[in-house]
């Protein structure tokens, strides 16, 4: 195959939406499917997943965790997000995601303060979530324990903490944002 018919298999270059912006539906990647203990990341260069850590006994992912393709956060990563389905998916698999809100969040990683945002979304097929349109519309003690989760699985020398909680339009201007920073197309 030539060099200009050749696909390119790279999951970051994968388009941001599944169809219109204004529906708050974006593709999500997951990378960590929910019920692991390992964290697993995507690694642009070799295109694969890779085992990055395993979270101690006793912790787990409690949602599949993943990125929305063709953005760029403050953290110089794709956008992260966690979401809600009926049952756990497997790393490398799309799924077509509704916005409901972001954690808005500051990472410190050996000593370095830096933005990293984690949007909350729904998977468009999911029938126990089905109702949810904003994080308002979950159980508030579900909610908090998604913030407990986030501050309480990074690794030695790191650290994140909950600045806000916002609804889905705040994730839509941090999603279009991250879109820009990376000058997706898509």
């Amino acid at each position: 195959m030539s060099k200009s018919n050749k696909r390119s298999h790279d999951l970051e270059e994968l388009k941001s939406f599944s169809g219109k912006e204004s529906k708050n539906k974006v593709q999500v990647v997951i990378e960590t499917p929910k019920g692991s203990r390992n964290k697993y990341a995507y690694d642009p260069e070799q295109k694969m997943f890779e085992l990055t850590r395993v979270l101690p006994a006793g912790m787990i992912f409690p949602y599949d965790f993943g990125f929305v393709p063709s953005t760029k956060a403050d953290d110089g990563d794709a956008l992260d997000v966690l979401i809600l389905m009926d049952a756990p998916a497997f790393t490398g698999c799309l799924v077509e995601a509704r916005l409901v809100g972001v954690f808005e969040g500051d990472q410190v990683q050996s000593g370095r303060k830096k933005r990293n945002d984690r949007l909350i979304a729904v998977a468009t097929e999911s029938q126990i979530h089905s109702h949810v349109k904003d994080l308002g519309d979950l159980n508030p003690n579900l909610v908090d324990e998604m913030a407990y989760f986030f501050e309480n699985y990074p690794g030695k020398n790191e650290s994140f903490k909950v600045l806000s909680r916002k609804g889905p339009k705040a994730a839509m201007q941090l999603l279009k944002k991250a879109r820009k920073k990376k000058g997706a197309a898509h």
